[in-house]
């Protein structure tokens, strides 16, 4: 793989991969599961979407794993197929959606963030836990509720912290573009957490 520049451990798996290797995919797959599973909840929003997005994702990247020529970090390339999966599942989500109300059916979805909640502190009284978690909620909420060009930027930069250049060849834009797309998806997030408290603080 000329121009390696993914990590040593994973070049050495990526390599026993592209040979067929089922036991060095395998352990990809375990090192790399959890930050994928991540990037695709933030991004679709439900945990069962996660699952499979990140599934079809694996799936995708083992059948294409020969392709792989280290001209990135092989996390790179395994979080595009991520994204291009989790785009393709919310494209069906919709269509599924629009479908089901036209039919009347309005099934009301709900999301369960509380898999991405970091453990609070043991010295946090039962008040500010409340509070911690309330935040994660709404952030997570206003996350969910942006365009899907600006959720992923800000999934990809501030929760994932991959660089603007990581960001730009993932979704094939240039790294200004990103820069832009994440002034106005951390913006529309300031927005939609100042209108949440506010109407928490309406008597």
């Amino acid at each position: 793989m000329n121009g390696q520049k993914a990590t040593d451990d994973d070049a050495e798996l990526v390599g026993r991969s592209q040979k067929g290797d089922l036991d060095a995919f395998e352990q990809l797959v375990q090192k790399h599961q959890k930050k994928m599973f991540n990037i695709a909840f933030r991004i679709a929003g439900d945990h069962d979407d996660a699952s499979e997005i990140v599934q079809d994702a694996f799936v995708a990247a083992f059948r294409n794993i020969r392709k792989f020529r280290g001209a990135s970090r092989f996390t790179t390339w395994l979080t595009t197929i991520t994204i291009n999966q989790a785009r393709n599942r919310l494209k069906q989500v919709r269509s599924r959606r629009f479908h089901e109300v036209n039919s009347l059916n309005d099934p009301i979805e709900t999301r369960d963030g509380s898999i991405m909640a970091d453990p609070p502190s043991k010295e946090a009284s039962i008040l500010d836990r409340l509070e911690q978690r309330d935040l994660r909620e709404k952030v997570q909420d206003c996350i969910a509720a942006l365009e899907p060009d600006f959720r992923e930027v800000i999934v990809l930069r501030d929760l994932q912290e991959f660089s603007y250049e990581e960001i730009g060849t993932m979704l094939t834009v240039a790294a200004g573009t990103v820069k832009s797309r994440l002034f106005r998806a951390r913006e529309a997030v300031k927005d939609c957490l100042k209108r949440a408290w506010g109407a928490l603080n309406e008597p």
